[in-house]
Parts: C-alpha cells; structure tokens; sequence
C-alpha cells in the first residue's frame, strides 16, 4: 500500500468516526419519562442517517434514571454540582458530536422531529433556537403565566436589550455548533443558563436562527423542576446584568440630565411654572437628582468595561460609553481636580459673602444657591476621580 494510500484510508476512517450529533438530556430523577425520551433521540437519529449519540447528563438521581439511560444505549454523565445549567455543561464538555442538541428529559419537546434543527446547523447557524409559539403549544402544555406574560416579556426583553432575533427566547430544545458554544465560556448554574447561552451568543455575534417547534405537556406526574417566579426573575436578573445600558446607564443619564437642567435653572433665582413655585427645596432634589444620575452613570461605565475585561462581554461599542471607558486615568483625574477647585472655589466665595455681612446671620433662601452648586461640583469631581481609578484598574493589562 502506498503512503498516500494509506493517508486517504486513514482520513476516511477518521470521517467516518466523528460524530455529527450528540443530544443531551439533562436529567434529575426523571425515571417516568427518560426512557420514552432517550427512545425518541435515538430513533431520530436513525432516521436522519446521521451517526450520533444520546448523553444524559445526570445531576444525582435517586429514582434509578441512570440505570434506565444506559439500558437503553445512553451515554450517562455524572454531574455533582448541583443545577440545569452546570448539568447541560457538563453534558455538552462531554459530548462527542461536531453539534449538540438539547432538550428537557420530560417529553414534552419534540425530540421525535429534529430535522429542522440539523438542517440548519449544516447551513451555517451557529445556533439553532426552537419556537413553539410558530410550532403549536399543546393544551395544558404551557402554563398561562409562561404563555402569556413570562415568555413574551423575557422575549421581549431579549429583544430590545440584545437584538436577538428570535421570538421564543426560553424554547428548551435548540441546538448548536459544540466548538462555538464552548467557546463563550459560559458560566451560570442554574435555569438562567438558558439565557446566558442566547445572550452570549448574540453579543458574540454569532448566527442565530429559529425553527417551528411542538410542546405537549410533560409526562411526569410530579411538579417540574421549573418555579415560575423564582425562576423567571433569575432570568431577568441575568438580562438587566449582563446589558449595563439599560440597567444603569440609560436611566441615569436621563436622572443625571434632568437634575442638571432643574439645578442651573434654579441657581439664578427661584421660579415658577403654572402656578407651582419652584425654590430652594427644588434646587436641592434636582442636586441630589444629579449626583445620583452621575453615579449611576460611572458604575454603568466600570461594570461594562469590567464585564468585557473578563470576556463575559464584547468590549463596549456605544459612542459615549466606548469614549467614557477609553478616556486616560489622567484626564480623569484632571477633569475631577478641576471639578473640585471649582467647588472650593464657590464655598470661598460663600464665606468672603458672609464675611462682607460681618460672619452675622444669614438669609438661607438668598445665600445657600452657591455653597450647593460648591457641593455638587466637590462631589462630582471626586466621582471622576473614583471612576477614573477604577476604569485604570479593569483595564490592566490592555495598555
């Protein structure tokens, strides 16, 4: 046999020994319906003619569920740690498949029609997300709350925070391109790595596209592992924390602005509008506005510059922000200094007022516009600062 020969025999046992499809099956004492589950998996990967395999990735039952994968041509990983999402990880790190798919172990997806899913993988899609609103939910299948109002609001969410083009943000079957998946690093443990997966995904700019999929109710007869409210908040947790945006920044600028507005307003005088005075009181809230919205505004600024420090997001795009987290320590420490011999300035000029006044008492309505512009200015400036130290030290290691 030649050597080149030989080459194309060894590549093509090579092909033929990598597998196209893993599906993974989280499983927590799912004894009732794994069997049918693991069944469905199998069959369909038969079908298809693609060469797969079916891993549950059990995360300690007690009901025999990994007796019951095995028996049935399982592949059965163990998973200590606790949690949806540290199981589907440890399933997915263990997979053997060029793509994964993933799927409750409850029979309620549709692992019995997954066509649509491998089809699009083989186009090019990163990630693959399943929709049951286009698919059909099954009566009884979907809880009113979750169909309702938890699904299209996260959904909504998801959309407005992140441009994520899908309509079903929470579908538990999708399915991906296992090295790209990897390549996030994600790290939640619990029902919000469902989230993270798409977030991740879409702040990676990787390709997302949806297919119609069908939901039936689950075939167990005990209560799912899912708690609508405990979980769903740990859902939107996770959307409002990983988009400082719309958080922190975008609430705070607006804050910060109207609060600035409202104190250069009232530093000439009080005033009035439709009949409503507008004095000293209202100077002092609209201050309080302002330092609160310029706060917010820096730890939005610190915790998007971190978070892209550690990989878990992009490194900021957005025209103000990317400005805010590139500007240098020093100019920030300039800006801040200047901010703060501003204020001194102001109280200096406060004191030598009463001092003209023989240091007598003073008319607070007239006399305490300036000593409060003194205050915002020291504070603020010492917020520069702050920030601009902090800033330094999540970028460490970049310069």
């Amino acid at each position: 046999m030649t050597l080149s020969n030989q080459i194309a025999q060894d590549s093509s046992q090579t092909e033929a020994d990598v597998l196209e499809l893993t599906i993974v099956l989280p499983c927590l004492n799912e004894a009732e319906t794994l069997e049918t589950c693991v069944r469905k998996a199998k069959q369909s990967i038969e079908r298809l003619g693609v060469k797969g395999e079916v891993v549950v990735a059990d995360n300690g039952s007690t009901d025999g569920s990994q007796d019951i994968a095995r028996a049935n041509g399982a592949r059965v990983v163990d998973v200590p740690r606790r949690g949806y999402g540290a199981a589907l990880m440890a399933g997915i790190e263990a997979a053997g498949g060029k793509y994964v798919l993933m799927a409750d172990a409850d029979d309620s997806y549709a692992l019995d029609d997954i066509e649509g899913f491998l089809v699009e993988l083989r186009k090019g899609a990163d990630l693959v997300m399943g929709n049951r609103f286009q698919g059909g939910i099954a009566p009884g299948a979907m809880p009113f709350l979750h169909r309702y109002l938890g699904n299209p609001v996260l959904s909504k969410v998801g959309k407005v925070f992140f441009r994520i083009p899908v309509g079903d943000f929470h579908c538990g079957i999708r399915a991906f391109r296992r090295d790209r998946m990897l390549e996030l690093g994600l790290r939640t443990s619990g029902m919000e790595f469902a989230s993270e997966m798409v977030v991740r995904s879409a702040l990676n700019h990787r390709s997302i596209v949806e297919v119609p999929t069908t939901l039936r109710p689950d075939g167990r007869s005990r209560a799912p592992h899912l708690r609508t409210w405990r979980d769903g908040w740990r859902h939107l947790r996770f959307l409002l924390a990983f988009s400082p945006r719309w958080l922190l920044y975008y609430p705070s600028a607006v804050f910060g602005t109207l609060g600035l507005l409202g104190l250069l307003w009232l530093s000439f005088g009080p005033a009035e509008v439709g009949g409503i005075g507008f004095g000293l009181q209202s100077m002092l809230a609209f201050a309080t506005m302002f330092i609160l919205g310029l706060q917010g505004v820096g730890l939005a600024v610190v915790a998007r510059s971190y978070a892209a420090h550690l990989g878990l997001l992009p490194p900021p795009t957005g025209r103000l922000i990317l400005r805010i987290a590139r500007a240098s320590l020093e100019r920030g420490v300039w800006i801040g200094a200047l901010l703060i011999l501003l204020g001194i300035g102001c109280f200096v000029g406060a004191v030598l007022t009463w001092g003209a006044t023989g240091f007598g008492a003073l008319d607070v309505v007239e006399t305490m516009r300036i000593p409060i512009l003194g205050m915002v200015s020291i504070v603020s400036g010492f917020q520069m600062i702050s920030v601009s130290f902090t800033l330094s030290l999540t970028r460490i290691g970049e310069d």
